[in-house]
C-alpha cells in the first residue's frame, strides 16, 4: 500500500486509515533497528534532502538515519553555509534541489506554511519537519506509535498535554491525530500559555495541573522556553515550576503505570523532574528510536516500495 499522497504537511490533513498505515509500517521498520546489520535495500538510488533552516539534532539525525538505513543517500543543506545567506529565496533553494534530483525533502522552518510552499514547487516529496508554530507531524506520529506499541491501542485512551500549548507544533499535532484516533486529549497549563477558543479542536482544557493528570493514561509534557517567561506571559519558572512541574507525587494522580513522554530536549527540574524522566513510567528514549521507525515508514511509503 502506499500514502494517497504526495507529500506529508501536517497531521490535520490525514485521514485515520493513513494514520494507521504510517504506524503499522513503522511496526517492521522498528524490527531493522534491532539487528545486528541495520541497513536494508530499499531506498537504493534515492536522494533525501535535509534542508533545515532552525537547528535541530533530533529530527534531522533521526531522518537522516530512517534515509541512510533504508539504502538513501542524504544532503544536509545548511542554509547558513548556502547561497540563502546572500538572499536566495526558499522558491531558488527549491529548484536547486529539484536539479541536483532529489526525491524527497525534509524541510524545517521558521514560519508557518513554509513545508507547504515548498511542497507546491517541488516535483519532490516534501516532509514537513516542523513549520513555525504551525505543526510537527512526524513528531506527533512518533508518539502515537509509543503509545499505541505500550498500551496497544489509542481509541479510547486520556491524553494530558502539559505546558506551552499555545506556541507548540507538537502540541497543535498530537491534538489533530489524538483526536482522530479516538482518544480524549487534555490541556493543562496556564491560560496565558493556552489557545483562544482551543477546545474547538475537541479537548478538553485545565488550568490545575493535579485536575489535569486524574485519571489519565498518558502524560506528554511540553518543553517550556524561557523566554516565555521574559515576554511575561507567566511570573517566574519557580513559580511554572511549583504549578506544572511533573513530580512523582503528580505522577500518581494518573492511572498506574501511565506512561511519561516529552518531545525533548528536556529541560530537567524544571517541567519535569529528573526521577520522572528517568523513571519506569518513562519512554522518552523509547521515542527517540520510534522515531527512526516511524521515519523509516514514511519514507517507505513515499519515495519507496510503498509506491
Amino acid at each position: 500500500m502506499a500514502l494517497a499522497r504526495k507529500d506529508l504537511l501536517g497531521i490535520k490533513d490525514l485521514t485515520p486509515e493513513e494514520i494507521n498505515l504510517i504506524l503499522e509500517t513503522a511496526g517492521p521498520m522498528k524490527e531493522i533497528l534491532g539487528r545486528d546489520i541495520k541497513k536494508v535495500p530499499t531506498l537504493r538510488g534515492k536522494l533525501v534532502v535535509l534542508l533545515f533552516y532552525e537547528p535541530s539534532t533530533r529530527t534531522r539525525t533521526s531522518f537522516e538515519l530512517a534515509a541512510k538505513y533504508m539504502g538513501a543517500d542524504t544532503v544536509n543543506f545548511s542554509p547558513a553555509a548556502s547561497s540563502v545567506e546572500k538572499g536566495e529565496s526558499l522558491k531558488d533553494t527549491a529548484q536547486t534541489l529539484e536539479a541536483m534530483g532529489a526525491d524527497a525533502v525534509v524541510i524545517r522552518h521558521r514560519s508557518g506554511g513554509a513545508a507547504a510552499f515548498l511542497a507546491r514547487t517541488l516535483k519532490a516529496a516534501v516532509l514537513n519537519g516542523g513549520d513555525g508554530m504551525h505543526e510537527h507531524p512526524t513528531q506527533a506520529l512518533l508518539d502515537m506509535f509509543t503509545i499505541k506499541e505500550k498500551l496497544g491501542r489509542l481509541e479510547g485512551i486520556k491524553v494530558a498535554i502539559v505546558g506551552d500549548i499555545l506556541h507548540s507544533r507538537v502540541a497543535r499535532s498530537n491534538i489533530y491525530g489524538l483526536t482522530k484516533m479516538g482518544a480524549e486529549v487534555r490541556v493543562v497549563g496556564p491560560p496565558t500559555l493556552l489557545p483562544p477558543d482551543i477546545e474547538k479542536l475537541g479537548v478538553k482544557v485545565f488550568f490545575r495541573m493535579e485536575e489535569g493528570l486524574e485519571g489519565v493514561d498518558v502524560i506528554n509534557m511540553l518543553r517550556i522556553q524561557k523566554e516565555r517567561q521574559e515576554r511575561g506571559l507567566f511570573p517566574s519558572l519557580r513559580e511554572y515550576m511549583n504549578l506544572y512541574k511533573l513530580t512523582a507525587q503528580r505522577l500518581k494522580l494518573a492511572r498506574p503505570g501511565a506512561l511519561v513522554l516529552h518531545p525533548g530536549p528536556i529541560n530537567r527540574g524544571i517541567e519535569i523532574d529528573p526521577e520522572v524522566a528517568d523513571g519506569m513510567q518513562s519512554v522518552i528514549k523509547e521515542q527517540v528510536t520510534n522515531g527512526v521507525a516511524v521515519r523509516m515508514a514514511l519514507l517507505y511509503l513515499m519515495i519507496g516500495g510503498g509506491k
